[in-house]
């Protein structure tokens, strides 16, 4: 009776086996139409500006490295990127922690009013920014206007719209409120007994924020700090529309050799130093945001 039964579960067993590897192929199923769509919108037009950049008349993909890579004009583009992205990123951080402290910390009238319009310049296109910066800082400008007729000079008082100075301005106005969300979502988060127990041992407001409160944010700023300097260093609309021909960043010259000059070559080239540069800034934030929370880059 025994071996019968041993026979009837061996031959059972194999049996629900043929159902469970037909539901192992399910997740891989569903993962397949968004896996093609991120090769398709993703992956596709990188690995084409990569073979554009070595495809030239002569065969020598090789030589447009080279000389895009050796001249002056990549080495300053380059530099400029740089630069803005880095002052850009410093002046969010600094700007945004201050509108996040003080509407998370100091409550006064018309706060939520604030907050809804920082949360407002979100949904705004760069270009909106640097029209509104024309309007007031331009050459022909409300400001200028103003100064004017208080000073009877004619002669623009503010002339700094179409400089460095201008690109970064504009865009610390338009990227802060990238900062200032989740710094607001990380105070909200902090234990109002904290505050009140540092408070009651005698710790001024400025230790309490250098103690208490930035440790706390310091993952939420890390976040913040590097979305901006990642957006920044791929801004071209505020470059474009503040029309300062001077500063000549890489997603300026990318647009120049390949729709002015028509380089495509020398574009693409330039297009994979920048796709480089997001990437590795990416990764950089990557283990940023795991050293500040503990938690692996494999499960984020």
């Amino acid at each position: 009776m025994s071996a019968t039964v041993v026979l009837e579960r061996t031959a059972a067993e194999p049996g629900p086996t043929r159902p469970a590897a037909r539901r192992n192929w399910r997740p891989i199923l569903w993962s397949l139409p968004p896996l093609l769509i991120v090769l398709g919108i993703a992956v596709y037009p990188i690995v084409r500006v990569l073979t554009e950049s070595t495809e030239t008349p002569s065969g020598r993909g090789g030589a447009v490295w080279s000389q895009v890579l050796a001249s002056q004009a990549f080495r300053d583009a380059l530099w400029r990127t740089v630069s803005i992205a880095v002052c850009s990123t410093a002046g969010c951080l600094i700007l945004g922690t201050l509108l996040a402290v003080v509407l998370a910390f100091v409550p006064f009238p018309g706060s939520a009013v604030v907050g809804r319009l920082i949360d407002t310049v979100l949904t705004l296109p760069s270009f909106l920014i640097t029209l509104s910066f024309t309007f007031l800082y331009g050459t022909a400008g409300a400001v200028n206007a103003l100064i004017a007729q208080i000073t009877g000079n004619r002669s623009p008082a503010l002339n700094f719209l179409t400089t460095p100075t201008g690109v970064v301005l504009a865009e610390i106005t338009y990227f802060t409120p990238f900062v200032v969300r989740p710094l607001l979502a990380a105070f909200a988060q902090l234990p109002r007994e904290q505050l009140d127990v540092a408070a009651s041992l005698g710790a001024s407001p400025w230790r309490v924020l250098r103690q208490v409160v930035l440790p706390e944010a310091w993952p939420a700023l890390a976040a913040g700090g590097s979305l901006v300097l990642l957006l920044a260093l791929n801004e071209f609309g505020i470059v474009l529309f503040t029309g300062a021909k001077g500063v000549i960043t890489l997603p300026a010259l990318i647009y120049t050799r390949g729709i002015v000059t028509f380089d495509l070559p020398g574009a693409a080239v330039l297009a994979s130093v920048q796709v480089l540069l997001s990437l590795t800034l990416y990764l950089g934030y990557r283990l940023i945001f795991a050293r500040f929370t503990g938690i692996p880059t494999r499960e984020g």
